[in-house]
């Protein structure tokens, strides 16, 4: 007769799950609606981006189903409005409603990898800087220093500006999504540069980084294995920021005609071709991409700062 107790460790040990559950993040976010409403909207515009084939009424990219008789139809509900287009349709006869879900997911794919450009060369940037100190501190942060005395629209403008003049414009308006994550990802890295730097500087002080030193761990191991998961808030918080700011940048590049082609159009590129016509009385082509842009920005800045004081306990009153 077998009287062994059996193991039940395994059956009390919580999962990842339940662990998440019960963490104070989010904890403090089921306690706060802003944050709760505004995740909800923003998975709201990533899922109707990310799923835009198949919600859109029809492809704005067709030109088998773009009629130019159709085109500056009014929405739907107003005089002379036609039940197949919800919110009018534009100067080429396109359905609003789906080139904005269409321009939608264009302008969140730039912005995220826009972002992740940014973090890559930021993270490389400002854990040197830190860990190093010294005259490579120095000399990369002035580098920084340089590239924020100007306006990152400015950056945009000119990095832009270049691409097209050594590329051509065929070639440009060709890769116009690989050009603008990288001008973008260039004008904005010094943000997250001076960011981790600053997280580097206090935790390279305490005893766990002189334990690996002591240990013959090489600098690189050191900085990305030991001290970038402990920077992690800081990159997070901002990255959030970040997202939002190259959406702005990107739509404010294409409403200048230096962004995305007409043919794929972004949600600036929308507002631009629109705007032309707003007194006119077409305002719909302009108005309805620029309230799906303000709320797409509203609400990621909104998380952004959400997150900023849930990271800081001298912020944070939840």
């Amino acid at each position: 007769m077998d009287n062994s107790v059996p193991n039940t460790s395994d059956n009390l040990m919580p999962t990842r799950w339940q662990k998440l559950k019960k963490s104070d993040f989010i904890y403090h976010f089921k306690r706060d609606k802003v944050a709760m409403v505004s995740f909800a909207l923003f998975l709201a515009f990533f899922l109707a981006a990310l799923f835009a084939p198949l919600l859109s009424p029809t492809n704005p990219y067709d030109l088998m189903v773009i009629d130019i008789m159709d085109s500056e139809l009014p929405p739907s509900w107003m005089e002379d409005g036609d039940s197949r287009f919800l919110l009018g349709t534009d100067d080429q006869g396109r359905d609003i409603l789906s080139t904005i879900l269409y321009g939608s997911r264009l302008s969140l794919t730039i912005g995220f990898l826009a972002v992740g450009v940014q973090l890559v060369l930021g993270t490389i940037i400002g854990l040197s800087a830190g860990y190093f100190g010294g005259r490579i501190d120095s000399f990369l942060m002035r580098f920084a220093d340089v590239q924020l005395s100007f306006s990152t629209m400015m950056v945009a403008i000119i990095v832009s500006a270049i691409f097209k003049a050594s590329f051509g414009a065929e070639f440009f308006s060709e890769y116009a999504v690989i050009m603008l994550v990288v001008i973008i990802g260039v004008a904005e890295w010094p943000q997250y540069a001076r960011t981790i730097r600053a997280s580097v500087l206090a935790e390279k002080q305490k005893e766990y980084v002189e334990a690996a030193q002591v240990m013959g761990f090489k600098a690189g191991r050191i900085m990305f294995r030991h001290i970038l998961p402990n920077c992690l808030s800081p990159i997070l918080v901002i990255s959030t920021v970040q997202v939002a700011n190259a959406i702005m940048s990107e739509a404010a590049l294409s409403f200048l005609g230096l962004g995305l082609p007409v043919d794929q159009p972004s949600l600036g590129a929308l507002i631009s071709i629109g705007f032309k016509y707003i007194f006119s009385g077409a305002w719909w082509i302009t108005i309805f991409p620029g309230i799906v842009l303000v709320s797409l920005v509203l609400v990621i800045n909104l998380l952004g700062d959400w997150l900023r004081d849930l990271f800081n306990p001298k912020l944070y009153k939840g």
